[in-house]
């Protein structure tokens, strides 16, 4: 979500002049206007040139993102390059720690070698795994200003691929589906370059119907600012290929949408400026220049906010939820009226000039407030405002001290290292500024003395900004890209405080009771809201996953991953079967850990038998009995999870096989030989005294077979002679 065209300055749209977008992230309780700057003993950014390199001739960087391309744990950087000054290369910069072996923090320029060879009008990069293999791709909007052009996607080699980790390929003409054909909103002849025609300045990633990867919010501002191009969406089908959500069918003659036109992936029909909340019309086509995904009504499906340079913004629900949840009851609402219709006089966004909003929990209360840059302003000229999340919707607007200027980016970081979001605001004609949060939501404005950023110079010309703690010293850092023949700034933080803000996870959704099912998928998705002192896109590379407790015993770990937005989604065993608990767990990368409330549902097998247990248990010399049962339905190709109950503390031996002849006899201290060539898994087991969870997984090509047979050994205290368990059968369901 970065990335904008330069703004209008009092003139009348021109398609030659428009800027790449930013984004920003708040924090507020009580909005109060601040107009003193607050104290400041030194300045905390200085200029960094001596770390990163020159981009020599091709000075129009439009847009930065970070990531860890190469997955060797340190932050590298993307830019997109371009815009309307014409075709040049985007950019890659990576981090020389990790597999570098050098310094973190030191960039290297490795476009020509890492990066396709193509050209184009850039506005917005971003790193996503799109294909869902655990690397970060690339996506790329481009605008058709200058000439006829597509958003790229850009593959990274590693994972699925096979190859070098790190490395792109151009696969654009592969990841779409269906364009221009029967359901497609776009015709035939817009088709270009294996895409198709538009002008994007800001496109963003978010897994709008729950099926576990990220879809695509595809915006335009159009070729001439005229309000008439819509935005699009397009969902993937898990392994990276993009088809049009547009349930009606319906294909635009050509670029534009006219009155009366189908919403393509929203209720209702078109109509400008619609103030309808009922779903009967919906404007989907406004002069786009960000847009932005979370979470604001609490349901956990992402919602959208929707920029409009020239007019007030739009906002849609997401309704999956109130359509029951599945990922085939997508469906979105035009709501803008009624999130903004608290404002004073129900006035939002009355000028032009709106180049950036941004979402973020400005008041630390597990919502997401809102930032508008040049909200409040007539014709072009500028003032930012913040607004309070009251129930989904925004109230309580406040105006930002000294940010009557050119603005063109905003995006929340924790500058000072306390916990809360700060504010950083790039400009396209003077100097950036930056705003400190007191906690509340309440911003000073920090001059540039005491901040650093006059160290810059009088015009920075800035289009895009990022945090990011690029050198691991434990506060946060800005990237900033600069537009006509700037290179980018690194502000290099020298605050020198440790970031100890540990994560905050709330809420967490509720998963109702039911039975347990024993089809291989889906698993139980469930989701919950995570929120840090630091920028959104930093806080989706958090460590996050899912304790899952069967009866009050550890089942499984499983890995959440962000959604966009604030959301974070992981999938929980369907087959397990008991008193079910979980709770989610979050870290940042500095070790701060925080773990949610115990979230519970109660799993029943219905009318299935799980297991039965057969024969005599041995007890040998530690006279105490060991227990063994099925803890989940044991179904191929799904986990199964099998626990025990052991009242000593020796190691001990799970042995899975077919035939119960084929069981270890009491006491002889091995396994019939005879048995290995049945058994699924023997497993040896470490640990406390107590219950415990380990977990197989079952082939699915297992077929033919009614049940498998389990049994528990371990060694007596004397070394010489085994206790087990009783006999346990255990139903294949299939």
């Amino acid at each position: 979500m970065d990335g904008h065209p330069p703004p209008l300055h009092e003139q009348a749209p021109s398609p030659a002049m428009i800027h790449p977008r930013f984004f920003t992230r708040f924090g507020l309780a009580t909005l109060a206007l601040v107009l003193a700057s607050s104290p400041a003993s030194a300045q905390i950014f200085v200029v960094n040139t001596a770390d990163i390199p020159n981009l020599a001739g091709n000075k129009f960087a439009e847009n930065v993102d970070f990531g860890d391309v190469d997955l060797d744990g340190d932050f590298d950087a993307a830019f997109a390059m371009g815009g309307d000054n014409g075709n040049i290369q985007d950019r890659l910069w990576i981090n020389q720690g990790g597999a570098q072996a050098g310094t973190l923090g030191v960039f290297s320029d490795v476009t020509a070698s890492q990066f396709p060879a193509i050209v184009k009008d850039g506005r917005d990069i971003e790193l996503v795994d799109f294909d869902n293999d655990q690397d970060l791709d690339v996506y790329i909007s481009n605008t058709s200003t200058n000439s006829n052009q597509t958003n790229l996607w850009w593959v990274n080699t590693g994972g699925l691929q096979a190859g070098t980790v790190g490395f792109y390929v151009d696969e654009t003409s592969t990841r779409w589906s269906g364009l221009g054909q029967a359901g497609s909103s776009i015709p035939p002849s817009h088709l270009i370059g294996g895409g198709f025609i538009d002008w994007s300045c800001d496109c963003d990633f978010g897994d709008l119907d729950n099926d576990g990867d990220m879809d695509l919010v595809h915006s335009s501002y159009g070729g001439s600012f005229g309000g008439q191009v819509p935005t699009r969406v397009f969902l993937n089908d898990g392994l990276g290929v993009f088809s049009e959500f547009n349930p009606g069918g319906t294909q635009l003659p050509g670029s534009t949408i006219g009155t009366g036109d189908d919403g393509l992936w929203c209720e209702g029909t078109f109509l400008s400026n619609t103030t309808d909340t009922t779903g009967t019309s919906c404007d989907i086509a406004t002069n786009t220049l960000d847009i932005d995904l979370g979470d604001i009504d609490g349901d956990f499906d992402l919602d959208l906010l929707h920029g409009d340079r020239d007019a007030p913004t739009r906002f849609f629900y997401n309704r999956l939820e109130e359509n029951g949840g599945a990922p085939g009851d997508l469906d979105f609402r035009d709501m803008t009226s009624f999130v903004y219709g608290l404002f004073a006089g129900g006035d939002w966004a009355p000028g032009t000039g709106h180049y950036e909003q941004e979402l973020g929990d400005m008041d630390g209360d597990c919502d997401l407030d809102l930032y508008g840059l040049n909200w409040e302003a007539t014709g072009f000229t500028f003032t930012d405002l913040v607004a309070e999340n009251v129930g989904g919707r925004f109230d309580n607007e406040a105006f930002l001290a000294e940010s009557d200027t050119d603005d063109n980016e905003g995006d929340f970081g924790d500058w000072d290292c306390d916990g809360d979001l700060d504010l950083y605001v790039g400009n396209f004609s003077g100097s950036d500024r930056l705003y400190t949060n007191d906690g509340t939501g309440s911003y000073s404005y920090e001059n540039q003395t005491t901040s650093g950023l006059d160290a810059s110079g009088a015009s920075n010309i800035t289009l895009d900004i990022d945090w990011c703690d690029v050198d691991a010293d434990g506060d946060y850092d800005v990237f900033a890209a600069r537009d006509i023949s700037q290179d980018p700034i690194f502000w290099e933080n020298t605050n020198d405080v440790p970031d100890t803000t540990a994560p905050k996870i709330s809420p967490v959704e509720a998963l109702g009771n039911f039975t347990a099912t024993i089809t291989t998928s889906p698993d139980r998705a469930v989701r919950a809201h995570v929120y840090d002192n630091a920028a959104y896109y930093i806080t989706w590379y958090n460590p996050t996953s899912v304790n899952v407790y069967r009866n009050g015993v550890l089942a499984e770990v499983v890995a959440a991953r962000s959604s966009g937005g604030q959301v974070f989604r992981a999938e929980i065993s369907s087959n397990l079967v008991g008193n079910i608990d979980y709770e989610f767990v979050s870290e940042d990368q500095y070790g701060n850990q925080s773990v949610s409330a115990l979230q519970s549902y109660v799993a029943d097998p219905g009318a299935l038998t799980v297991d039965s247990v057969y024969g005599n248990n041995t007890l040998g010399d530690i006279a105490s009995e060991i227990t063994i049962d099925s803890a989940s339905i044991l179904t191929p190709g799904k986990t199964w999870h099998i626990e025990a109950d052991v009242t000593f503390q020796w190691a001990f031996f799970l042995t899975i096989c077919f035939d119960p002849a084929n069981f270890l006899d009491p006491c002889l201290g091995w396994v019939n030989v005879d048995g290995f060539t049945k058994i699924i898994n023997y497993i040896r087991l470490t640990g406390p005294i107590g219950k415990r969870i380990t977990t197989v997984f079952v082939p699915d090509n297992i077929t033919g077979l009614t049940s498998v047979h389990a049994q528990l050994f371990a060694p007596d205290q004397a070394i010489n002679c085994w206790s087990s368990s009783k006999g346990l059968e255990v139903f294949f369901h299939e």
